[in-house]
This record gives C-alpha cells, sequence and structure tokens, in this order.
C-alpha cells in the first residue's frame, strides 16, 4: 500500500544547506517568511571540512568552517527557519505552486531556492575516503594553502585550475609536486601556465602518474603513485595532497528543467533568477567565475532578497494589479525620470476625477522591473489599460509630453474597455 505524502507549506524552500543556502534562508526569515531548509548530507557543506578560513570577513584568527557555518545555522533557525535533514527526489517548477517532495513528505512553496552545492571530482583511489577534507587531502588552495606554509604539498592534475593552484601553494609551501597523467612536458592548461610551473624552482613533476593509493595513520602521510608506462609504484611522502581534477555541480536531479551550462552549472542572471519565475539559484551550483564562502554569501543574500521580492510582488500584481471589480489603469515609469515624476500630477488628477470608478495604481522600476515585466511594459514611461483582471492595451507613445491629458485616458478606455464604451 503506497503511503500519502504529508503535505506542508512554505513561502519558501531552500534546497541545499551550505552557506548560500543558509544566507538565503537568514534572509527569507528574516522576512518573516515562512522558510524550510533541505540538506540531503550536512549542515553548512564542504565549508565544514575546510580547516582553516583564513579569507572570510570579519573571522580574523582563521577558525575552522565549521565553526562558521555552525553560526550561519544558528543565525537561521533565530529567524524561525525549519531544517529537515532529508534527500529531495523530485520537484515541479511549472505551477504558480512550486512543489519539492521527499521520500515522506510533498512541500508546496511559493518560491524555491535552489544551493545544492558540488563536490569535487576525486581520483577514486584506494583509502581516499579515509583523508578527504580534514585529514589531509583538500581540494582549494585558497582555503589550505597557508595551513601549508613550510611543508611539501603534492598537486594531482595538470589543468589551468592545478597549475595555477599550484603556483599559488608555493607561496607557502617549501615544496609543491605535480602528478601529471601525460608525458612529460604535457599539461592540460595554457600553455603561459605550463611554462611558469616548469620555471618555478619549488615545483617538481611526476610524469606518466597517477594515484595508485593513499597511506596515513589518522592523517595522510604518503601518496604512492603508479607510473603509467613502467607500472612503477612510487611513495611520495607529503603533508597534505591538493586534487584538482574538475568539480560536480549537484544538479542531477533539475536536468531537463533548468537551464544550464555545458558543464551542468545552473544559469542564472545577476538576481539569481533561473528560467522559471520563482525559482532561484545560488552559490557554487551557480555558472560563475569564484567559488568561495564569501561569494557563496553573497549569492544567497541576493538569492534571500529577491525571493521576498518576487512573493510582495506576486501578491500586488494578482490582488492589486489584476484586480477584477473595475477598469484599472497603471503608470509604469522610473522615479529618476524628471518628465515621469512630473506627469505623476497629471495622474493623481485623473485618479480624483474618477472618485474611484477605476483603479489607479502607479508602478515604479527604479529598484526592479518584476512588476512591470509581468504587466509585459518594455520601456518606460508606459500606461496599462486593465479590464476583468486582464491587460487590455499598453499605450507608450506621448507619455509625458504635452497634450497627453485627462481627456486622453478618457479615449484610451472607451476604446480599450468594454465597461467605459
Amino acid at each position: 500500500m503506497t503511503r500519502e505524502k504529508k503535505v506542508e507549506n512554505y513561502d519558501v524552500v531552500v534546497i541545499g544547506g551550505g552557506p548560500a543556502g543558509l544566507t538565503a534562508a537568514i534572509y527569507a526569515g528574516r522576512a518573516r517568511l515562512s522558510t524550510l531548509l533541505i540538506e540531503k548530507a550536512l549542515i553548512g557543506g564542504l565549508a565544514t571540512y575546510t580547516n582553516t578560513i583564513e579569507n572570510y570577513s570579519g573571522f580574523p584568527n582563521g577558525p575552522k568552517g565549521e565553526y562558521i557555518t555552525n553560526e550561519m545555522k544558528k543565525q537561521a533557525e533565530e529567524m524561525g527557519v525549519k531544517f529537515k535533514l532529508t534527500a529531495v527526489k523530485s520537484v515541479d517548477f511549472e505551477g504558480t505552486n512550486k512543489v519539492v517532495e521527499t521520500f515522506r513528505n510533498k512541500y508546496i512553496a511559493k518560491t524555491v531556492i535552489i544551493a545544492t552545492g558540488g563536490r569535487p571530482r576525486t581520483t577514486g583511489a584506494q583509502n581516499e575516503d579515509k583523508f578527504l577534507f580534514d585529514k589531509g587531502i583538500s581540494f582549494c588552495a585558497t582555503c589550505d594553502a597557508a595551513a601549508n606554509t613550510g611543508k611539501h604539498v603534492l598537486v594531482i592534475g595538470s589543468g589551468d585550475a592545478a597549475i595555477e593552484e599550484g603556483m599559488f601553494l608555493t607561496k607557502f609551501a617549501d615544496k609543491v609536486s605535480v602528478s601529471v597523467i601525460h608525458d612529460e612536458g604535457k599539461m592540460d592548461c595554457n600553455e603561459i601556465a605550463k611554462e611558469a610551473a616548469l620555471a618555478n624552482p619549488k615545483m617538481d613533476f611526476y610524469w606518466n602518474t597517477v594515484v595508485d593509493n593513499f597511506e596515513g595513520e589518522d592523517m595522510l602521510e604518503r601518496v604512492n603513485l603508479k607510473n603509467l608506462k613502467t607500472k612503477e609504484i612510487i611513495p611520495v611522502v607529503t603533508d597534505s595532497c591538493f586534487e584538482f581534477i574538475g568539480y560536480l555541480p549537484n544538479t542531477e536531479i533539475f536536468e531537463g528543467l533548468l537551464k544550464m551550462s555545458g558543464n551542468k552549472y545552473v544559469i542564472t542572471n545577476e538576481r539569481m533568477e533561473t528560467n522559471y519565475p520563482g525559482v532561484f539559484a545560488c552559490g557554487d551550483v551557480r555558472d560563475k567565475w569564484l567559488k568561495q564562502v564569501s561569494t557563496a554569501v553573497g549569492d544567497g543574500a541576493i538569492a534571500g532578497f529577491a525571493a521576498e521580492k518576487y512573493i510582495a510582488e506576486t501578491e500586488q500584481f494578482e490582488e492589486v494589479l489584476m484586480q477584477t471589480k473595475k477598469p484599472g489603469l497603471i503608470f509604469v515609469y522610473n522615479a529618476i525620470d524628471p518628465d515621469s515624476r512630473k506627469f505623476l500630477s497629471t495622474i493623481d488628477a485623473y485618479e480624483k476625477s474618477k472618485a474611484g470608478t477605476i483603479a489607479v495604481n502607479r508602478v515604479d522600476v527604479y529598484k526592479s522591473t518584476g512588476l512591470a515585466d509581468r504587466l509585459g511594459v518594455t520601456n518606460y514611461p508606459a500606461v496599462v489599460i486593465t479590464n476583468e483582471g486582464q491587460v487590455s492595451s499598453i499605450v507608450y507613445e506621448g507619455i509625458c509630453e504635452e497634450g497627453f491629458c485627462i481627456e486622453t485616458f478618457d479615449e484610451l478606455f472607451k476604446t480599450s474597455c468594454k465597461v467605459c464604451k
């Protein structure tokens, strides 16, 4: 017998509990929106595994990533955010209300914020799982370089990220060894980076090699490389191993729904909006240049604010602008345009002359074009005439010019509005 899923309703459902998702939830919760955050594994995401974060503003003493993300979680809880530790099984973004389903529950939301992050591609070599993140294997030189000052580190990979991060590590480590799968002198990075790396006295290379296995007690002590041509096992004693062999976004569940890059990252605009109205994406799951805690937090702040704005605009659009009780006139303008501001007095005079028989509203696009977009307005200023909850006509010509007066509005209603004829 199939168990019926429990249904819960929220203003905002955040999928993913890393710094981006937590920040988005904090913003939504602070806006008094009912907010649920769903995380399948660990609240805090990959940042919790970082031993020291020295480049996150406001934390000068290099705390562990876990400390920072725990503080974020506490702050979200104080804002009334609810948490659910479970995996999302399916989503439906087609309707006005979005549907997010887990194994036992169905969550209905006005907006969804996707913050599922990503995961580093790993080698799959023996014992790798024992040393991931805080046990000797790292994936972020920016995060962990300073902790390797004066040490010997091994870099796996030869792409742009591997070589550029490897050179960055030489600013701290005494020696940086690089395992390259290709023949001597051949790398996957650009030529400028390759030449700089080969000339760097702190860098040496193991050509034609891959990782065979990792060794150590509590911490990583040795990486055994295998020469692909001779099959020789080469033991490399190292303090840390940095793997730069790619990154995989956690977007499988959204494939075929959201617009993505060739590498399966979600494409958004600067407001974190996806190709579905009311669905936002932020953090490392998004197609962007720099993936750090700081940029994830910035993304999350924008997404949380955008979700609040979307909900408010939806309510205003449906309940005020598209009201059905009387014909409507909507003046869409930009407050920084002097002529548009001056024309507001004409709008006020017309509203007064009609004594409540026509619903007159004003939409300022200075901070957001959301309502104008929903009305189908593409240029400003514009006058929108509505009837029975539908847009009857949009007028751009002559707005704010001499001769466009109260009588002109009457003519618009006569040609666009059945009630006024």
